[in-house]
């Protein structure tokens, strides 16, 4: 009898849901102006400040996984539970959650990875690094190129540990966030 997902414990989820990365997709980018007009359809206008795309996927011509990330930055905490309730209600997963932040997937089932897998992230406006980090990677090429080879080289080794490659990637990501952020000022 298989668990539901929310019955695994973590090194089962892991198992489960592995760190993959593949060649950039074209794609990715039409699945995430999909999800976003359904995001748009279900959420009122007057909750959602911005919806932007971000994450590996968002980044030209990177290796990444196969699962686009999503950032919804609405205006206050009240907003929060209302967008988490709506996105709840049409089939997310809630994964995390803490007073300013709140993580949901979309595309993870009991037999693995569905088609399209997504990751939503819904944050205060204001509470966005990752829209830095992405405009830098994109605008200058050879530092997104450096960030491909470091993910490569952590595939294998945290394959079945999220939070390891994650923690692996952090230094890289916060330098050039910072960088970004001196470079562009109040951009959002």
């Amino acid at each position: 009898m298989n668990k539901k997902l929310e019955e695994m414990s973590l090194k089962e989820l892991w198992k489960l849901f592995p760190i993959f990365l593949v060649e950039h997709n074209k794609e990715w980018i039409n699945w995430y102006e999909e999800e976003r007009k359904l995001i748009l359809s279900a959420v009122p206008s007057k909750s959602i400040k911005r919806i932007s795309h971000i994450g590996s996927t968002a980044i030209l011509g990177i290796a990444a996984k196969n699962i686009v990330d999503i950032l919804v930055e609405v205006n206050d905490k009240a907003d929060l539970d209302i967008v988490k309730n709506i996105f709840i209600n049409n089939g997310w997963l809630c994964m995390n959650m803490t007073e300013t932040r709140i993580t949901l997937n979309k595309g993870y089932t009991e037999q693995g990875f569905a088609e399209k897998v997504f990751h939503l992230h819904i944050r205060i406006v204001g509470d966005n690094d990752e829209l830095y980090f992405r405009d830098y990677l994109n605008e200058h090429k050879e530092i997104g190129k450096e960030y491909e080879i470091l993910k490569l080289s952590l595939w294998k080794k945290f394959e079945h540990d999220r939070d390891g490659y994650t923690e692996a990637k952090t230094d890289f990501i916060k330098k050039y966030t910072n960088l970004a952020k001196n470079l562009y000022g109040k951009r959002y």
